[in-house]
């Protein structure tokens, strides 16, 4: 039988990108969905997708950067499917500027710190005692930037290295509870975050930034992060590059330095 069949995932972020791709790859195996974001329509496209599946799906339109939202989301999910087996902190966003040249870093800050790692807080602490229950999963999706730095995301890498640093440590506090908690740490993937990624003046750039040629597609991302999810996982880092530059940093910091440097520059 597939992991993830007749299981309630909650997945936020579920209406674009990375949420959607794993929301149909879910789906596949005969998932009841809780789906999360602020566009509705998107939302009840993708339902009519995963039903088509033979999956179950529940709209839930809501912004995750309100905590009451966040633990509305997740008490209807687990009220309408009697139970709920796993959470995917998914919802995020992304900057592209060098630090010096915001015009405003805090309000940078306090948007991509809110949105894609105290929404995710929220969301775990509501969804909690119903994982308890049913020995489930937590997902954090964060990037490869939560464990190095990277040029043009400063203040987007310090909201992924936060998240990275809760889930380690909530995976520990959780021991014997039955509980698990995987990491997702993407490379580049083809998005639409690179469309929604705050420039220098603070608003969304609205343009393509990545050649998708050298870009992994979303699908083959969710492909990985199913399996993950299915072998609960404590991290997967999506790329060869990602998984050496984890460890060349011990032993090579500059060299990583410079690879960061010009898969930015590559991308562009």
């Amino acid at each position: 039988m597939p992991p993830f069949k007749d299981r309630a995932v909650l997945i936020t972020g579920a209406s674009e990108g990375i949420g959607r791709a794993l929301a149909l790859e879910l789906a596949r195996q005969g998932a009841w969905l809780g789906l999360v974001a602020r566009n509705q329509g998107r939302l009840e496209e993708l339902a009519r997708e995963c039903e088509g599946m033979g999956a179950r799906a529940l709209v839930l339109t809501a912004d995750v950067t309100d905590p009451i939202a966040c633990h509305q989301a997740v008490e209807a999910c687990a009220a309408h499917f009697g139970r709920l087996d796993a959470l995917v902190n998914n919802a995020g966003d992304s900057m592209w500027a060098t630090f010096e040249s915001l015009e405003d870093p805090s309000a940078v800050a306090g948007h991509l710190l809110k949105l894609n790692f105290l929404s995710a807080m929220e969301c775990t602490r509501a969804a909690l005692p119903h994982l308890r229950r049913t020995k489930g999963l937590l997902v954090a999706v964060a990037s490869v930037a939560g464990f190095s730095g990277i040029p043009t995301r400063t203040l987007y890498a310090a909201s992924k290295h936060a998240m990275v640093g809760f889930f380690e440590s909530l995976r520990v506090e959780l021991l014997g509870s039955g509980v698990d908690v995987s990491i997702i740490a993407p490379d580049f993937v083809v998005t639409g975050l690179h469309k929604r990624a705050l420039g220098a003046d603070g608003l969304p750039l609205g343009g393509g930034t990545l050649d998708p040629r050298h870009v992994m597609g979303v699908e083959e991302c969710a492909q990985l992060m199913v399996k993950a999810m299915a072998k609960r996982q404590r991290l997967l880092i999506t790329s060869t590059r990602g998984k050496l530059g984890r460890w060349l940093r011990l032993l090579a910091p500059r060299l990583v330095d410079g690879i960061a440097r010009r898969a930015v520059e590559k991308r562009r």
